[in-house]
């Protein structure tokens, strides 16, 4: 008969065994990696040299005579821009509750630069067009749409502040018309990684940063990784570009996910492929955002106003952001920012100008819907930009205030610092009513977190969630976790079956380890 610690022995490993193979250790081969490599590294070659087409040769005083020879030989392009989002800046959407509305950047508040209304010629810098300059602009004038601020190739071209779309004055249009190519990370960049007023301010998990960095800013972006271009992923079709910004956009449509390339079950491990259906790839693969420069996390436009010597003035930390603005008030930065977490289901709803708001409430400018039970829903990562905006406290809505102006005297508040005057002139703008009674309310904005993701190595691990203290998840309560959550009846349960467990091995090996004494005492 075998030696009874032999026989625990040989228990021990094949439980271990076991263990591994149900449990592997998962880590991406890489092979993943390299066919991305593969299909993302190859270099574009236009079909045609826009270097040898004497109509680019110039020169050009304004940049709608760029859009005319663009168009002359892409003669359907431009009407595919002027059905596009970029251009129009809204959607048709269904939101349950309110139906079928138009919403987007043209019509929504936020709470950064709250809205375009009444400060048309500063925000449509990053608006895919020329000379929106107020709501009479004409969306039909195909000559005002803006092919080079997504094409343009020689890195010169840059539009204007303050300028209404139009290209800053020093900027070679010839040179930019006869560089055009397939977008590239700087062309999305030029808007997307600046919006809100600054390099990552808004999103987090977009900034400059990302066409200069390595791997271990963004796996798919960094130069030493597959150093994919947006486009990659956010795939266009007759200039519709796949992919939804959920602070403006309604509906499950149109979105770029992860398993268009990784599939459903991209892990080695069932466990983990188990997990995707209710945990988002983003929740595991991006521990941190803002992993290169600080985001923004907080604006208090009540405490905007103050001056030095009659003059606005700043104050900045010592990374270069700012954290006071007279024209706009009170920040605070973070840098390796943790997500928030929170179910989405791919449907958002928004605040739209006129609905009313409860002051003793955090209003919630998106929201993005989900649960537990419902089968769409899955967790993701956030950033949850929180605020204290201006809002009419007797109406009870929030106000447009017109923030921008050419000079003093205009009503702008950046030059006038007068929220009555800029309150009244910015609802006026948008057909609403202002009751002359102003007050501040806190105000929150959720942003989606899908860039910045790091290399499999250092994805989360299981003990981020499932623990008692200190969990990522203990925000989301309305589901059992293991590991997280405590229920006493079911851990009674669970303690006497484990202890049952290991009186009946003790058990068996006490009557085995007896019976071989026995054994060896008789021969």
């Amino acid at each position: 008969m075998m030696n009874p610690i032999k026989v625990l022995f040989f228990i021990l490993a094949t439980i271990a065994v076991l263990i591994l193979v149900e449990f592997p250790y998962d880590r991406d081969s890489g092979e993943d990696l390299e066919a991305m490599q593969q299909q993302y590294g190859q270099e574009h070659i236009p079909s045609v040299d826009h270097q040898k087409l004497a109509a680019l040769k110039g020169p050009f005083t304004y940049p709608q005579e760029v859009t005319r020879q663009c168009i002359s030989c892409h003669t359907e392009r431009h009407i595919e821009v002027m059905q596009s989002s970029h251009w129009n800046w809204e959607e048709e959407a269904y939101i349950p509750g309110r139906g079928i509305t138009y919403a987007g950047k043209k019509n929504l508040l936020n709470n950064f630069c709250i809205g375009i209304g009444g400060s048309e010629t500063s925000c449509t810098k990053c608006h895919a067009g020329y000379g929106w300059t107020d709501a009479g602009f004409d969306f039909t004038e195909e000559e005002n749409v803006d092919c080079l601020v997504c094409h343009d190739q020689s890195g010169q071209y840059v539009k204007d502040s303050g300028a209404a779309g139009y290209p800053a004055g020093d900027v070679d249009l010839a040179l930019a018309a006869r560089s055009v190519g397939i977008p590239t990370k700087s062309n999305c960049g030029s808007c997307h990684f600046y919006s809100g007023g600054g390099n990552n301010v808004k999103h987090g998990d977009l900034e400059e940063a990302l066409l200069t960095s390595d791997r271990t800013v963004d796996v798919h972006m960094g130069y030493d990784g597959v150093n994919m271009d947006c486009i990659a992923c956010h795939q266009t079709e007759r200039h519709q570009m796949k992919g939804q910004l959920y602070a403006v956009s309604s509906m499950n449509e149109n979105r770029a996910t992860c398993t268009e390339c990784h599939s459903n079950a991209p892990h080695r491990d069932n466990i983990l492929n188990e997990h995707t259906i209710k945990v988002a790839c983003q929740t595991c693969h991006i521990p941190e955002y803002a992993k290169v420069n600080a985001t923004k996390m907080s604006w208090d436009w009540s405490k905007a106003g103050r001056l030095e010597n009659g003059e606005p003035y700043h104050e900045e930390d010592e990374d270069g952001n700012h954290t006071y603005l007279s024209i706009k008030g009170e920040f605070v930065w973070e840098k390796n920012v943790k997500p928030e977490y929170i179910w989405f289901n791919g449907t958002a709803d928004h605040y739209f100008l006129g609905d009313k708001v409860d002051p003793a409430e955090v209003v919630q400018m998106n929201t993005l819907n989900g649960e537990y039970n419902d089968p769409n829903s899955q967790i993701i990562p956030v950033k949850i930009h929180r605020a204290r905006q201006i809002y009419d406290c007797e109406l009870e809505q929030i106000i447009q205030p017109k923030l921008f102006a050419e000079k003093k005297g205009e009503g702008g508040y950046w030059k006038d610092f007068d929220w009555d005057i800029a309150a009244k002139l910015g609802m006026e703008h948008v057909n609403q009513d202002y009751s002359g009674n102003y007050c501040f309310i806190n105000t929150e904005m959720t942003w989606p977190v899908n860039h910045m993701v790091a290399p499999a190595e250092e994805a989360l691990s299981c003990t981020e969630c499932h623990s008692r203290e200190n969990s990522r998840l203990a925000g989301i309560s309305d589901f059992y976790m293991p590991g997280r959550d405590s229920y006493a009846s079911v851990e009674a349960i669970g303690k006497l079956l484990l202890l049952a467990s290991l009186l009946g091995v003790l058990l068996h090996l006490t009557i085995r380890s007896i019976s071989w004494m026995k054994e060896r005492r008789n021969e």
